[in-house]
C-alpha cells in the first residue's frame, strides 16, 4: 500500500483481505491508518463478526464486511456491534434484490454507506446489479465490470464502461434483452422440469 499510494498519490484506495487475518493481526493492520485508505474488506473470517467489532477498536480505517452479510439480520447485527462502518452488498450472496433492497435500506436508516460488489454475471444478473446500484445509499464505487471483462460476448447487449461507469438499462423489467438465437448456440444442455400446473418449463445451462 505504500508503495501505490506514493506511486499515485491522493487517489481512493481500499484493500480487500478476503478473510486472510485474525484478530491477532490487529496491530499489523493499523499500520494500513497511514494511507488514508477508504476502507479495509473483510479482514477476519466471515463467522467473526464480534472480532471485527474488537478490530475496530485498534484500526482507524473503516470496516467493510462483505462475507460476513448473508442477510438483512446479520446486517443488522454486525452494524449493532460495532463491526463495520461499510457494508459490501451482492444480490447473489444475501439471496436475491430483495433482501439486497432490505439491507440497503438498513443501512440508510443506521448511515452505513454500501457498494455493490459483482460477481460473474452475465448481462441479466448485471443489469439488475446496475439497477440496484443506483439506489441512493451505494455511496461507494462498485466492482460491477463491464460485460467484456469476463465475456467474449454477453447473452444481453453488453455493459460498457464510460469514464468508470455503468448506465442503468431503461427498458421494461431488467431492460436489457437475451440475445436467444445466441443463447441457442451456446446451450450445451436442456433440461425440462414439470410445473405445479403440470405444464412442462424448460430450463437451459
Amino acid at each position: 500500500m505504500r508503495a501505490v499510494r506514493e506511486r499515485f498519490g491522493d487517489v481512493p484506495l481500499q484493500v480487500d483481505a478476503n478473510t486472510a487475518y485474525s484478530l491477532a493481526d490487529a496491530v499489523h493492520l493499523a499500520e494500513l491508518d497511514a494511507f488514508g485508505l477508504l476502507l479495509i474488506e473483510q479482514p477476519l473470517p466471515e463467522d467473526q463478526v464480534l472480532a471485527h467489532a474488537e478490530l475496530a477498536k485498534v484500526v482507524r480505517t473503516p470496516i467493510c464486511l462483505d462475507e460476513s452479510i448473508t442477510s438483512e439480520q446479520a446486517a443488522a447485527d454486525a452494524i449493532q456491534l460495532g463491526a463495520c462502518k461499510i457494508i459490501n452488498i451482492k444480490p447473489g450472496r444475501v439471496g436475491g434484490y430483495l433482501e439486497a433492497r432490505r439491507i440497503h435500506d438498513l443501512c440508510s436508516k443506521h448511515e452505513v454507506p454500501v457498494w455493490m460488489g459483482g460477481m460473474l454475471e452475465t448481462g441479466i444478473g448485471r443489469a439488475g446489479n446496475v439497477a440496484v446500484a443506483a439506489m441512493p445509499n451505494f455511496k461507494l464505487p462498485g466492482d460491477t465490470s463491464a460485460s467484456d471483462r469476463y465475456y467474449h460476448r454477453d447473452i444481453t447487449e453488453p455493459f460498457v464502461l464510460v469514464d468508470g461507469r455503468l448506465n442503468v438499462p431503461q427498458g421494461p423489467g431488467l431492460g436489457v434483452n437475451v440475445d436467444q438465437p445466441y443463447l441457442e448456440e451456446i446451450t450445451t444442455t436442456v433440461q425440462l422440469v414439470r410445473r405445479r400446473e403440470g405444464r412442462p418449463g424448460r430450463v437451459a445451462d
